[in-house]
């Protein structure tokens, strides 16, 4: 037997060895626990690949298996894509990370002055300009018919919640305006720029940049979500408007570049620099710090003593080492890709059902796996989702009973017909159909429903697509003589996505415009 063939086979040894202990059944139990039909999983080590692999099936009632090349919607977690991209310009001396986000678009605007003459390329990418939680969201959640431009001017009629670089409060928005700086620089859209200066160069054969290749034909794994009470198939989100934010698909073998890459601080495999260790050390930095608090008593081995927010990226310790990682969520897809440089160790875990419980129960085992610690992760997101669940329901049912089903809206239901303007959404219309009241976001097709009677002047809109998983209260308030003043929106379950950002419309009658 040569030497060489002898080498060959101890590392191929070495790597199935690396393997966590019985993943593929801890995996496959995973699944099962949360209703899971596909997991894609990635494991590096070492600037080596030691696991990528596919589990389950990508649609439920087909055989198509997932594999190391079916493609999920990464969501979020192409945020660490944006931030790299600007780097790279950066590096080029074409922009500061502290430069001022007019110098490149003069155009741009927030509700405060001073925030817009002080906004720096650095505080698009860590939720401290001022919004609140998701502002600016139903712009583009569900799907509108705002093109990108349109969403970004927008942005100047949102109030701001608290005062600039005071808070920390996640955003998708000013991702979006971070596209729009690395077009006006390079020349490029997002999209081409991601291709042909991150993915090509990383060989990422297979990943796409945009949210509506998820609702295209080929290896790609098809959304699930629980839709009253049963898990089944659901549409994909297609809208391209907020691609800077979470429109990338990717995969078990093209993701394993991108996570050995930036353990490598930036080199590529033939020894070249995508990018250089400084910038891998902006991209980790924490700028926002957080109180890690303490963990639910149900995942008591995750607690930290540091916590903050890098560059689309989060940071903390894990065990006492260095994490940097970030999540993904999108209708059917929840993601986790983990790094812990001190171990050139990386894990994903994309899914394709919405269970956070899925990925990081299988992330942390991971984890684990490597650092000689042991936790039933699975046991512990079983108690804690089951506790979430119960405090969520339980939530529900004393609005529910608290109602006072006696009372009757104040005025004739014709007269809450209308059109109602809001100063960045826009228009929604309410009409008069058949002794019934219909709702209609004029600029977002999938929120159209009927209001339902809730008590007093409040309704609840009740969306008729069932997938939206969002119906909202709506509340009317009127004038001295009987005339509605304004009216104000709020999602009905605390579990809601925070993206359906209803309670900070401000309703006013078209004519008071």
């Amino acid at each position: 037997m040569t030497l060489y063939r002898v080498s060959t086979i101890l590392f191929v040894s070495t790597l199935l060895l690396s393997q966590p202990k019985n993943i593929d059944s801890y995996v496959e139990r995973v699944m099962k626990t949360f209703e899971v039909p596909g997991v894609s999983l990635c494991i590096v080590k070492d600037g080596n690949v030691v696991l990528a692999k596919g589990y389950g099936v990508r649609k439920l009632g087909s055989s198509d298996k997932v594999d190391s090349k079916t493609n999920f919607g990464i969501a979020s977690n192409s945020k660490a894509f944006t931030a790299t991209a600007l780097g790279l310009l950066v590096e080029e001396g074409k922009v500061k990370w502290d430069d001022r986000v007019i110098n490149y678009l003069p155009w741009f605007q927030l509700s405060d002055p001073f925030v817009t003459r002080e906004l720096t390329i650095r505080d698009l990418l860590v939720h401290r300009s001022g919004f609140s939680l998701g502002a600016g969201d139903l712009l583009w959640w569900p799907e509108s018919d705002y093109n990108r431009k349109e969403i970004a001017k927008r942005l100047r009629y949102i109030p701001l919640a608290t005062s600039f670089r005071s808070a920390y409060a996640y955003d998708n928005v000013l991702y979006l305006i971070a596209g729009e700086v690395i077009e006006a620089v390079s020349g490029l859209s997002w999209e081409d720029f991601i291709e042909a200066r991150i993915l090509k160069k990383l060989g990422m054969a297979n990943t796409t940049t945009r949210h509506s290749d998820a609702a295209k034909k080929g290896n790609v794994a098809t959304p699930h979500a629980p839709i009253d009470g049963k898990v089944r198939p659901i549409a994909p989100f297609a809208s391209d408007n907020t691609n800077p934010a979470g429109g990338i698909n990717s995969n078990a073998d093209d993701i394993a570049k991108w996570m050995i890459c930036h353990l490598d601080s930036g080199k590529l495999t033939d020894g070249t620099q995508l990018f250089s260790p400084r910038t891998t050390r902006q991209v980790w930095g924490i700028v926002v710090p957080f109180n890690p608090g303490v963990p639910p008593s149900e995942l008591s081995a995750f607690r930290s003593n540091f916590s903050g927010y890098a560059l689309g990226l989060g940071v903390q310790d894990f065990r006492g080492k260095k994490l940097v990682t970030h999540t993904g969520g999108l209708p059917g897809y929840v993601s986790r890709v983990a790094l812990m440089p001190e171990l050139r160790l990386g894990v994903a875990v994309f899914t394709n059902q919405e269970s956070g419980a899925t990925f990081d129960a299988i992330a942390w085992r991971v984890l684990d796996s490597y650092l000689g610690a042991e936790f039933d992760w699975l046991k512990g997101y079983q108690a804690f989702t089951k506790r979430i669940d119960s405090l969520n329901a339980a939530a529900e049912l004393q609005a529910a009973t608290s109602r006072d089903s006696l009372s009757k809206p104040s005025l004739p239901l014709e007269k809450y017909a209308g059109t109602y303007t809001d100063a960045w959404y826009g228009d929604i219309a309410i009409e008069s159909k058949e002794g019934k009241l219909a709702i209609h976001f004029t600029h977002t097709r999938m929120l159209t429903g009927w209001l339902e009677h809730y008590q007093y002047d409040t309704f609840i809109a009740r969306w008729t697509d069932r997938e939206t998983r969002a119906d909202a209260f709506i509340t009317f308030a009127l004038n001295s003589d009987g005339s509605i003043d304004q009216a104000k929106m709020k999602a009905v379950s605390p579990a809601t996505d925070f993206s359906f950002d209803f309670q900070d419309l401000h309703l006013v009658p078209a004519r008071k415009k």
